[in-house]
């Protein structure tokens, strides 16, 4: 039944003697507000007053919050929780088995609010996960991927990717990028057939296999580093190395391959660009309870935003070590980062640590 009324009405419409006759659970939307005259014109009809009641505002949203109480006490318990609408008052039975059905509330980042700060184009796989885990997300992509798959040295790389002995992958973007660069000149896999293919981790490795590509290399660490040493047993000395990644990568992987002799062609496929932010998001980032990075340029452009402005509520989230280095170089006190540098390490590492957090407080 609705709690909200027409207030030009002088009568109430709603059957007051047959709702508390009815057996079973009542269920009021609308009705927060006017709860304590809900109850009373229940009990005052009938209703037994020691009836188990709960009022559940913003439901199944992760911002839920539910009190219970008796049905002549729920009103008290509303104004002592300052629950708002929406909200709907549950009367009934099943209002005693809350503890037993509070499957929302025992997610594991239920109340808990995830600032996502990947480009909007990437941010939807990390934000259901946690959105999946009970935490409310607020987007607010730091960067932008702008493709570079057009200019004159990409092009004459994929021309000539069936020469390459080595082709190195350091991001999903990169690997989806080439492929995509590989078709504007009616090419497909069959392009690296003689190559090795090194992806950096299990996100470049994924978009590799959705174009039939299966990574011969890959490190147990994803940065540029480990996957410099995961090559070594490659022979490349003398022979010619593709490098396909972000304009503003690190040169670590590519220095290490020429220092091994190889002919190593480097290609920009995107470069990454700040994104101007919603102002309500970067406001709401300031008081989250957690702050994710993804990689360095997010870093950056996140502390470009904020100006002279450093979070001091949100613990930050960092995927790795060299974007725990980015955000330490900004001003910002990392505490959490992921044992394995991809979202699926990342995401556990926040689960861990809100869990440790929960036993603590």
């Amino acid at each position: 039944m609705t709690g909200h009324e027409d207030p030009s009405r002088s009568e109430s419409p709603l059957d007051w003697d047959a709702l508390a006759r009815f057996p079973g659970t009542l269920v009021v939307y609308m009705g927060v507000r006017r709860a304590g005259e809900i109850a009373a014109a229940l009990i005052a009809a009938g209703r037994d007053p020691e009836e188990p009641a709960a009022a559940i505002e913003r439901g199944t949203l992760p911002a839920q919050r539910t009190v219970t109480a008796t049905l002549a006490e729920l009103q008290a318990a509303i104004a002592a929780a300052e629950l708002r609408p929406p909200a709907i008052v549950v009367s009934g039975a099943v209002a005693a088995r809350r503890e037993a059905l509070a499957w929302l509330e025992r997610r594991p980042l239920a109340g808990r609010t995830v600032v996502v700060t990947r480009a909007r184009a990437q941010a939807s796989e990390l934000a259901d996960r946690l959105r999946a885990l009970g935490a409310a997300v607020v987007e607010l992509p730091a960067i932008r991927i702008e493709p570079r798959i057009d200019s004159e040295e990409v092009k004459a790389a994929v021309a000539n990717l069936h020469a390459y002995a080595l082709v190195c992958l350091t991001s999903a973007n990169g690997a989806s990028l080439l492929f995509e660069a590989m078709e504007a000149q009616a090419r497909d896999a069959r392009a690296l057939a003689a190559a090795t293919v090194a992806a950096i981790g299990p996100g470049t490795a994924a978009a590799l296999r959705e174009r039939g590509i299966i990574a011969d290399v890959m490190p147990e660490r994803f940065v540029a580093e480990a996957l410099a040493e995961a090559l070594e047993p490659v022979p490349i000395a003398g022979k010619p190395v593709l490098v396909a990644r972000a304009a503003e990568a690190r040169d670590v992987l590519p220095d290490a391959l020429r220092a091994r002799g190889a002919e190593v062609d480097v290609v920009a496929l995107y470069e990454t660009v700040a994104e101007a932010p919603d102002p309500e998001a970067a406001e709401a980032a300031l008081d989250a309870d957690y702050l994710t990075f993804t990689s360095s340029s997010t870093v950056r452009s996140f502390a470009a935003v904020l100006d002279d402005r450093r979070p001091t509520r949100p613990r930050v989230v960092s995927i790795g070590p060299i974007t725990t280095e980015a955000a330490r170089a900004v001003g910002l006190d990392v505490v959490v980062e992921a044992e394995r540098s991809d979202i699926g390490g990342l995401v556990a590492a926040l689960v861990d640590d809100a869990s440790a957090q929960r036993v603590a407080g």
